[in-house]
């Protein structure tokens, strides 16, 4: 399926720094509740399943890129504001999608 330029750029794709990382276990699958700081954009909450491949001191200061125009989305006790993206792997472990060198948080993926 193909999209239009206007699709993509209706996508916000930024980096942002996670600033805090929770134990999440009332989540049905394992995952972590992040905290992530979005520069100008300010902190934004998510909910990501990542603990098969990072612990929270890895992910601790580690940018990400994530999805930060998705309308809040209630999982469980917790309100998820945007989406950290990765990779899903055949074993369902997620690899986190990164940025190679650090930039300012906020920037959006062109």
């Amino acid at each position: 399926m193909s999209i239009s330029w206007q699709d993509f750029e209706a996508v916000e794709l930024r980096v942002g720094t996670i600033v805090d990382v929770q134990e999440f276990p009332a989540a049905r699958k394992p995952a972590y509740q992040l905290t992530v700081d979005f520069g100008e954009f300010g902190l934004k909450k998510s909910s990501a399943q990542i603990t098969a491949l990072y612990t929270p001191a890895q992910l601790l200061g580690k940018q990400v890129l994530a999805v930060t125009n998705f309308p809040p989305k209630q999982i469980g006790p917790f309100m998820s504001e945007c989406l950290v993206t990765g990779f899903i792997q055949a074993d369902g472990a997620v690899v986190l999608a990164i940025p190679d060198r650090p930039v300012t948080n906020g920037l959006r993926l062109a």
